[in-house]
């Protein structure tokens, strides 16, 4: 039960929330197209197929034994600390986020992480499937990474779960292109990340692209100092200054595009 029943609400979490998003995005888009979207599409959900066929393989079992490990064996800082299982969740989730909020930093100012991470960045036109777009090299060293964290903090199969459902859901509206009220924007932003947030850290401009690193949660970003909200929305252009033509955005050219020249 513990290896299927949380993967299958992952899963149908994956699919519904494209499905939904897509549906919202074509009723009411942020803004219009400027290239294909079914070709991006094509191409975007081609890496996703690609990622978990790779990772599923490498990683997946070992992810849910080392949770059943640390839960059994009572090891970790979360395993140390009486509380109500509830409350262990909820810590979960808060200290993967702040986690996942400096590994994403890393990957924009680290060369060999940003030489990954540039290929989710060269989206042309930022929509649900962009939040699918990794290289499998950057999710792979991120698996490495989550692997040391259940077993430092002995993180439960649950809570992982739980925090990699609420990831699942969180890049997929941050990323989507829809239009959303103002006013609920500014109140979603106090402790969340809409897509207005994630569309600046998406700009060709470098000082906009270093901002905004949330995940889940917006606050890490108020904390450290790394929140830009005062930018023009409708002047925001998508994707990487070097990477402007769509004919070399294909499968083939984002999976060697980290042995390519650098750029920012």
């Amino acid at each position: 039960m513990l290896k299927t029943e949380p993967s299958t609400i992952r899963m149908f979490s994956f699919v519904g929330g494209l499905l939904i998003f897509l549906i919202w995005e074509l009723l009411s888009p942020y803004r219009p197209v400027t290239v294909s979207k079914l070709k991006r599409w094509i191409i975007n959900l081609a890496f996703t197929g690609f990622n978990n066929i790779i990772l599923s393989l490498l990683f997946a079992a070992a992810i849910v034994q080392a949770c059943q490990y640390v839960s059994v064996n009572r090891l970790g800082i979360l395993n140390s600390i009486e509380m109500p299982h509830w409350q262990k969740i909820l810590l979960t989730i808060i200290i993967l986020d702040f986690m996942l909020y400096i590994w994403h930093l890393l990957n924009h100012k680290v060369p060999f992480l940003w030489d990954l991470h540039r290929v989710h960045h060269c989206d042309l036109n930022m929509d649900v499937s962009t939040a699918t777009r990794f290289h499998v090299g950057e999710l792979a060293i991120s698996k490495v990474i989550t692997l040391c964290l259940i077993l430092f903090l002995g993180v439960d199969v649950y809570g992982l779960f739980l925090f990699e459902t609420l990831v699942i859901m969180a890049t997929q509206f941050h990323h989507s292109s829809l239009k959303i009220s103002v006013w609920f924007e500014k109140f979603f932003w106090i402790l969340f990340v809409p897509p207005s947030m994630h569309r600046i850290h998406h700009s060709v401009i470098i000082k906009e692209r270093d901002s905004n690193y949330g995940i889940i949660f917006s606050l890490w970003d108020r904390i450290l100092g790394t929140l830009l909200t005062d930018i023009d929305q409708t002047e925001i252009r998508i994707g990487v200054g070097s990477y402007q033509k769509q004919e070399k955005l294909n499968f083939h050219h984002l999976l060697m595009m980290p042995l390519t020249r650098r750029v920012r």
